[in-house]
């Protein structure tokens, strides 16, 4: 049973005002018709709002964001138990392509350019479902630009011979062409120098502020996620064990310690941390 965070002050992270964009309710992921990864995941996501999924590498976070996106098909693995709610419709049976034009896009892990072409070119390939013109598309183009000028320097390069933060920018940017309502945004953080991780996530803050795109971000790294993030799901084996606003996480003792790194109670052995982790309240 999973122990929630929530308090009276800031109920789910969502404008005043705002509905629910995305409702994820109980849903099972099974692979290969045996390998059952997700049990029973739920999660909201308000209009408008940023949501952290936590959890360490293997906990589901990943599998969460392509059950939405409905990429697991790909990969042998199906949704076989809940539903998924975007803006009011249960998504469970729309292609991946019907569901970026209807507003959701995700971004992948490893960033995943395509490493021929170049930076604009890559750009280009996110407005591919659009049928709103040129002169929109063009628009976005520039819109890109403006949040990522390192892109607009690198516009003719090619896309496998940037660095590491330029491709990530350069998928997010990718992403925004859709013009989405929602952004799937898997493990930003990954490989990237700290300065780097700082820079993208401030990015992705104001386009979340200025465009109104919502933001369901899975990430290892918790403690950046959660000074972005609004409210936080933390995943372990599959499970929600525990959820609440972003601020409650961050003081939440059991976060702290595991997530964060941090214990008041001074440093445990490597043998007292798994027995703890055994009676961790949120695993009854």
């Amino acid at each position: 049973m999973s122990t929630t965070a929530k308090t009276v002050e800031d109920t789910a992270g969502a404008p005043e005002g705002a509905g629910t964009l995305l409702a994820v309710n109980n849903i099972e992921v099974i692979y290969d018709h045996v390998i059952l990864v997700l049990k029973g995941v739920s999660l909201e996501v308000p209009k408008g709002g940023v949501v952290a999924i936590l959890g360490a590498n293997g906990a589901g976070k990943t599998t969460t964001l392509k059950a939405i996106s409905n990429l697991l098909h790909a990969e042998r693995g199906e949704v076989t138990k809940g539903s998924i709610i975007y803006n009011g419709d249960k998504i469970e049976s729309l292609s991946p392509n019907e569901l970026v034009k209807r507003g959701v896009v995700q971004v992948m892990e490893g960033r995943h350019c395509f490493e021929h072409l170049t930076i604009e070119e890559n750009l280009m390939t996110g407005a591919f479902t659009r049928s709103d013109g040129n002169a929109a598309i063009n628009e976005s183009l520039e819109k890109v630009y403006n949040y990522f000028p390192r892109l607009r320097e690198r516009r003719t390069s090619q896309a496998g011979y940037t660095s590491g933060g330029e491709q990530q920018m350069c998928a997010i940017g990718r992403a925004l062409m859709s013009n989405p309502k929602m952004i799937l945004l898997d493990e930003p953080s990954m490989g990237l120098a700290p300065q780097l991780v700082e820079e993208i996530f401030e990015i992705v803050s104001q386009l979340n502020k200025r465009e109104g795109v919502s933001i369901l971000l899975a990430e290892q790294n918790t403690n950046i996620a959660l000074r972005y993030a609004e409210y936080g799901y933390i995943l372990e084996n599959g499970r929600v064990v525990m959820d609440g606003p972003a601020s409650s996480l961050r003081e939440n003792e059991d976060v702290k310690e595991f997530y964060l790194g941090i214990s008041t109670a001074g440093r445990k052995s490597f043998r007292d941390v798994k027995h703890y982790r055994r009676r961790k309240r949120w695993l009854g």
